[in-house]
């Protein structure tokens, strides 16, 4: 063989490895070392497909996010970024965002196309396989961003969930199951305050406990992300919630991280509970109606993990754990018959005639402050249609919506948009006044607080009248005294008032009490509840929602959990043989 043929033969092959391998990057933003301004937002996961970036400026642009990559060989790569515009209309679209290589500009401005899905960046030239990439903000409005892609062929990626993961976990060589399992007593799922709280309980009686949560910091709904004070008494159990909860302080105030660095502390002191905090459940392995498994991953770094444990609880909020076990579960009003729950005062605003899907809200909470100087604030044409003629520079719990065509978990990001549109237009009217001169935005939430989505069912559903006659349990286990709270929009019809506005319709009751029976699944076998995803009716769920109370759920939960090992049983096993002792150890005097 001569040496110009073998060469020849050499230079085909090449091409032809190269057409079958192409040069490809996968960069997932969540990964980026350094984001920035940008925030992790994980809310979404399961109906978009992963975390991305959030480009969360008030109407200031923030900080560029900024990473190192390293692409698999130099040369031309063309570019997609997955991303959408949040509100399409005929305005520009609110979170438009720039792409940087190694501080060159690509030509397209993101953000721009409806729906999730891969918008076409441009081609760049990669002259050093160690790179810089940038997210460069152009708003301050919500930009999103979810992945980036180089390839050194022009062929877009999948964009339909199913396809689009497989795709994902091929590109980035994920393994089928977790490559690291963990062992514990108990695993908790949500680090609210039900999370927390049944922990601390399960921790006391010596159970290695593991609380598996997808934000960086503890407290769900009162976290310093979110900011909802909390309701409610605490019973039985107000020596374990008095190290977790929170002081008096108004929604959306910024002492919500004084709570947040005492509940951290007060947690940490307990060497058997471990927290794997910013991973997110995402699956779990079942066995004849057991859950043998729950399966997490880290919402920046991707790694994934994998926990066993001869009992789990749900205090995901959506019941989560729950689903993915095939619990059954509940989601909507009931009709008023089916629990005895009308009320005439409100006519089918309080339970429907017929059943729905109509449930409580999400709200975004937000604050503004006065500034040394006078201050503008960005047109958002984008935002009027919803914020119409409301004027406000502040927002509390009212700010909440709920729709009957929309799915508190499954349109939930629509639902978050919807009210950030709500915010942004009426404080975009309160600037247009003289007397805001000088306010500016302090704090807007986008992590939404919820209040209702599904409802895992138990052996025994909590009503209404459970509430209003006051019922005792032989297997309570708190004990509340709120009044009944339901919520509805303030607008239901009217085309030229905001629909994000709530309202409240109280029932006012005496002492009220929950059974156990309401706190595990009646279906799956070791799976306890707690929080608002517990076994209740849709006005049963009125009352005992607030934070404090669902603490008290955490306790029995993780005290009942402790006797499932103590005597090899499940939460059923509770009930039946060892209810007097689970009362005992809450110290239930009722």
């Amino acid at each position: 063989m001569s040496k110009f043929y073998f060469v020849t033969l050499l230079f085909f092959m090449t091409i032809q490895l190269s057409a079958k391998k192409p040069g490809q990057l996968l960069v997932e933003a969540e990964s980026f070392l350094n984001a920035g301004g940008w925030v992790i937002d994980q809310q979404f996961v399961e109906q978009m497909g992963s975390p991305y970036l959030l480009a969360h400026g008030m109407g200031k642009p923030v900080e560029n996010a900024k990473t190192e990559v390293t692409f698999p060989f130099t040369g031309t790569y063309y570019v997609w970024v997955r991303t959408k515009n949040w509100f399409p209309g005929p305005w520009d679209a609110p979170g438009r965002f720039s792409l940087l290589v190694n501080g060159i500009k690509l030509e397209a401005i993101l953000g721009t196309e409806e729906g999730w899905k891969w918008q076409y960046g441009g081609i760049v030239k990669i002259e050093n396989k160690q790179s810089i990439i940038e997210l460069q903000d152009l708003t301050g409005f919500e930009g999103r961003c979810d992945a980036i892609y180089f390839s050194t062929i022009k062929s877009e990626p999948p964009s339909e969930l199913n396809l689009l993961s497989e795709w994902r976990k091929k590109l980035l060589k994920e393994p089928v199951n977790p490559k690291i399992t963990y062992q514990y007593d108990v695993v908790i799922a949500g680090g609210g305050i039900a999370g927390c709280a049944a922990a601390i309980a399960a921790a006391e009686q010596g159970l290695s406990v593991a609380v598996v949560h997808d934000r960086p910091v503890l407290g769900g709904n009162t976290s310093s992300e979110i900011r909802v004070h909390m309701e409610g008494i605490t019973g039985y159990s107000h020596r374990i919630l008095s190290m977790i909860n929170s002081s008096a302080w108004i929604n959306g105030s910024p002492n919500a991280k004084y709570d947040a660095a005492k509940r951290h502390k007060n947690i940490a002191k307990y060497t058997n509970i471990t927290l794997y905090l910013s991973y997110r459940a995402y699956a779990t392995k079942n066995s004849h109606n057991t859950i043998v498994s729950v399966d997490a991953r880290h919402t920046s770094t991707g790694e994934t993990k994998r926990f066993k444990a001869p009992v789990f609880i749900d205090c995901t909020g959506d019941g989560w754990i729950g689903y993915w076990a095939g619990a059954e579960y509940m989601y909507g009003r009931e009709d008023s018959t089916k629990f005895g729950e009308g009320w005439s005062k409100y006519g089918d605003l309080w339970s429907g005639s017929k059943s729905d899907n109509r449930v409580m809200g999400a709200s975004i909470l937000w604050r503004s402050k006065k500034g040394l100087t006078s201050s503008t604030f960005p047109k958002v044409p984008w935002a009027m249609d919803i914020a119409k003629s409301n004027s406000a520079i502040n927002g509390t719990w009212e700010w909440e919506y709920s729709d009957n065509k929309l799915n508190q978990i499954e349109d939930a990001e629509q639902i978050r948009d919807h009210l950030l549109c709500g915010v942004y237009g009426s404080f975009y009217n309160a600037k247009q006044d003289t007397i805001n001169n000088s306010t500016e935005l302090e704090w807007v939430g986008y992590l939404t607080g919820k209040r209702e989505s599904r409802r895992l069912t138990g052996d025994y559903i909590y009503t209404f009248e459970d509430e209003k006659t006051g019922r005792k349990f032989p297997d309570g286990v708190l004990v509340e005294k709120r009044a009944v709270d339901v919520h509805f929009q303030q607008n239901l019809k009217e085309k030229d008032k905001p629909d994000f506005l709530s309202e409240a319709m109280f029932y006012k009751t005496g002492n009220y009490y929950i059974p156990f029976r309401s706190l595990y699944s009646r279906n799956i076998s070791n799976l306890l509840m707690a929080g608002r995803c517990f076994s209740c009716s849709h006005i049963g769920l009125g009352g005992p929602r607030v934070m404090n109370t669902t603490g008290q759920m955490g306790v029995a939960v993780g005290y009942a959990a402790s006797l499932c090992k103590k005597y090899k049983t499940n939460p059923r096993g509770v009930y039946k043989d060892h209810i007097e002792e689970l009362r005992k150890l809450i110290q239930v005097t009722d």
